[in-house]
C-alpha cells in the first residue's frame, strides 16, 4: 500500500491500530459488566448511546476546531483526555464503584472528547501523505479500524474469561499511549499556523452547510453514507441474532461470523488502495453497493453456516471499498479551511444511520423474522445502487469523481 512509504503516516497508523483495539476491549467490556451488574439489557443498550449520542452532539464543535487549529496539537490534547477518561473508568472499577450510572457517565465524556476530536482526526489523515496517495491512506485508516474491531474483541473476550474486567479496562486505558507517542513522534503539523475564522460557531456552521450544498460530490458522499449506514451497517450485529434464532451455532461460530467480516476488510484493501490503474470512485462505491446488497440477501437466505460466513466476509470487504470511496472522494473534493466542518457532518451522518438503522430492523426483525428484515435491507440497498447509478443530474454517482474547487470555499469561509 502506497501510504505506508511515508514515516509519518506509519508511525501514525500503529498507534491508532492499538488505540483503537483497546477501544473494541472497551466495547465488549463494557455491556458485558453492565449486563452482570443490572441483569437488563436496557442497560447494554444504554452503553451504546452514551458512546454514540454525545459523540454526535460534539461532532459540529470538533468540526469547527479542526478548521481553527493545527490538528496534529488537536489530537495530542484530545487524545490525552480520553486516555485519562479510561484511566478514570478503570480506577472507579478497581476501587469497587459498581453504579451502572457512574460508568455510563464516565463513557459518555470519553465519548464527548471523542466527538470533538473525530473531525481532527480524520482530517489529520491528509496531512500525513500527498493528496495523489489519499485513497491508499483512507483505506488503510479503515482498514485498522476493521483490524481494530476484529482483534478488540477477542482480546477482551480472553481478559474477561481469565483475568477480570478490571484488566480489560487497564488494558483499554493503556492503548492510549500509543497513540499519544505516535502523535509526538509525528513531524507533520508541527508549528503549523491555521487561519482562524472571523465568525460565530454557528455563522462557521451555518457557512459550511452552504459549502456543501454547492459540491455535489461531498451531497453523494454524505448520501451513501447514509445508505451504509441504515442498511448495511446492523448486519454487522445482527451476527448475534442470526448466531442464536437462524444458524443454531455456539459462541466460537459466532467469533468466527464476526472475524469473518475484518478478514473481508483486510482482503479488499490491496483492491482499493488506490494506484495507477485503480477505476475511479464512484465504479468502486458503485459496484461496492451493489455486491453489499446481494450478499446481504445471501446472508439473510443461506442454507448453511459456512455459506453465511462467506457471505460476511464479501460484506467485509464492500464496506471497506464503499466507506473509502467516499471518505476518499470528500477528502479530495473538500477545500481545507473546511475539511473539519464537513468531515463532522459525514460522521454525524453516518453516526445516525447506523443505531437507527440498527433499531429499525431489529423491530422488522421481532415482527417478521431476521431472514426477511436483512433480505429487505439488501434489495434496498441494490435499489438504491442502481437509481443512484442512472440519475441524472447532481444527485448521481459520477459526482464522487468531482474535482477539488478552492474558489466556492473562499467565498463562502469567512476568514
Amino acid at each position: 500500500m502506497k501510504a505506508f512509504r511515508y514515516r509519518d503516516f506509519r508511525i501514525f497508523w500503529i498507534g491508532a491500530l492499538v488505540s483503537n483495539t483497546g477501544t473494541w476491549v472497551l466495547n465488549l467490556t463494557l455491556p458485558f459488566v453492565l449486563f452482570e451488574l443490572t441483569g437488563s439489557a436496557v442497560w447494554v443498550g444504554a452503553a451504546v448511546a452514551a458512546q454514540f449520542l454525545p459523540m454526535f452532539a460534539f461532532s459540529p464543535l470538533g468540526g469547527s476546531v479542526a478548521d481553527q487549529y493545527p490538528r496534529r496539537s488537536v489530537l495530542l490534547a484530545l487524545q490525552t483526555a480520553m486516555g485519562l477518561g479510561a484511566l478514570l473508568i478503570w480506577f472507579a472499577w478497581v476501587n469497587d464503584v459498581r453504579s451502572p450510572g457512574v460508568l455510563l457517565a464516565l463513557v459518555a465524556v470519553v465519548g464527548a472528547i471523542n466527538g470533538v476530536s473525530m473531525p481532527s482526526w480524520q482530517g489529520f489523515v491528509h496531512d500525513l501523505v500527498p493528496r495523489e496517495d489519499l485513497l491508499s491512506a483512507v483505506t488503510l485508516n479503515s482498514l485498522q479500524f476493521n483490524a481494530a474491531r476484529a482483534l478488540g474483541p477477542a482480546i477482551g473476550g480472553v481478559l474477561l474469561a481469565t483475568l477480570g474486567p478490571a484488566w480489560a479496562f487497564g488494558v483499554n486505558a493503556c492503548s492510549y499511549l500509543f497513540i499519544v507517542g505516535a502523535l509526538l513522534l509525528v513531524r507533520a503539523g508541527r508549528g503549523l499556523h491555521v487561519k482562524r475564522s472571523q465568525l460565530s460557531f454557528v455563522q462557521q456552521i451555518g457557512s459550511a452547510a452552504r459549502y456543501i450544498k454547492s459540491q455535489p460530490g461531498i451531497v453523494m458522499a454524505l448520501i451513501i453514507a447514509f445508505i451504509v449506514g441504515f442498511l448495511g451497517n446492523p448486519v454487522f450485529s445482527f451476527t448475534v441474532v442470526f448466531a442464536g434464532a437462524v444458524l443454531d451455532v455456539g459462541p466460537v461460530q459466532l467469533g468466527i461470523m464476526n472475524a469473518a467480516l475484518g478478514v473481508g476488510a483486510f482482503a479488499a484493501a490491496p483492491l482499493v488502495g488506490g494506484g495507477k490503474f485503480a477505476p475511479k470512485l464512484s465504479i468502486v462505491a458503485g459496484i461496492g453497493l451493489i455486491v453489499y446488497g446481494v450478499m446481504l440477501v445471501v446472508f439473510a437466505l443461506a442454507p448453511s453456516y459456512p455459506l453465511s460466513v462467506l457471505a460476511l466476509a464479501v460484506i467485509g470487504a464492500c464496506f471497506l471499498a464503499v466507506v473509502a470511496s467516499i471518505n476518499t472522494s470528500g477528502q479530495m473534493i473538500v477545500a481545507d479551511s473546511f475539511r473539519g466542518r464537513v468531515l463532522a457532518l459525514r460522521m454525524m451522518v453516518f453516526t445516525v444511520a447506523a443505531p437507527t438503522g440498527g433499531l429499525v430492523q431489529g423491530w422488522f426483525s421481532d415482527v417478521i423474522g431476521p431472514r426477511p428484515t436483512v433480505v429487505a435491507a439488501g434489495l434496498l440497498m441494490i435499489t438504491a445502487a442502481v437509481l443512484l447509478r442512472f440519475l441524472r443530474g447532481s444527485v448521481r454517482l459520477g459526482r464522487l469523481n468531482d474535482s477539488h474547487d478552492e474558489r466556492s470555499a473562499e467565498e463562502l469561509s469567512g476568514v
